[in-house]
């Protein structure tokens, strides 16, 4: 069983993480966290006696972590009484095995957590949609031509997918929009 508390206790502030980056994509972490927007829906979603934790298992170099855990950064900036952690996948692979995406240790992953440290949920590595078209995809599309449209996907959404997806995985009630 996992000690979250632990875990928690050592993961890095979202600030934290982004300074220690070294990889190609560390510009686009702070690019994107500087520009997301927290729509008012997911913010009414939060209530302020809800605390939750969000512990991001992730990586610097990966692409659906640069452009999922800002949005998710900018959230818990915003919406009173959660917080988020981030751990890295490499050096938690005991972690990151329970949470394996058919097999795979695909990241982004955000474990929702409540006060007493009980997981409540957990997320990832991409939005549903996303996923379900990464996976038909894959196969026969190159990652020279597939990876510049996960982009544009993500760019589209302005991370209003991986918000909802989220707040549902805690359980939270998210008004539908149109």
């Amino acid at each position: 069983m996992l000690d979250f508390r632990k875990l928690w206790d050592e993961a890095l502030t979202f600030d934290a993480f982004v300074a220690a980056c070294k990889a190609e994509h560390c510009g686009l972490w702070q690019g994107v966290y500087n520009l997301a927007r927290v729509p008012d829906w997911a913010l009414a979603a939060v209530s302020a006696g809800t605390p939750l934790k969000l512990l991001a298992i992730a990586e610097d170099w990966c692409g659906d972590a640069s452009n999922t855990v800002p949005i998710i950064a900018r959230l818990a900036a915003q919406a009173p009484g959660l917080e988020l952690r981030v751990i890295m996948r490499d050096k938690y692979p005991e972690v990151m095995d329970q949470y394996l995406t058919n097999g795979s240790r695909s990241i982004p992953i955000v474990i929702v957590l409540d006060e007493s440290f009980d997981e409540i949920g957990h997320w990832g590595p991409r939005p549903t949609e996303l996923q379900t078209w990464v996976m038909a995809n894959r196969a026969t599309m190159p990652k020279t031509e597939l990876y510049p449209l996960v982009r544009k996907w993500y760019a589209r959404d302005r991370g209003e997918t991986t918000i909802r997806e989220v707040l549902q995985a805690a359980g939270l009630s998210v008004a539908k929009v149109a």
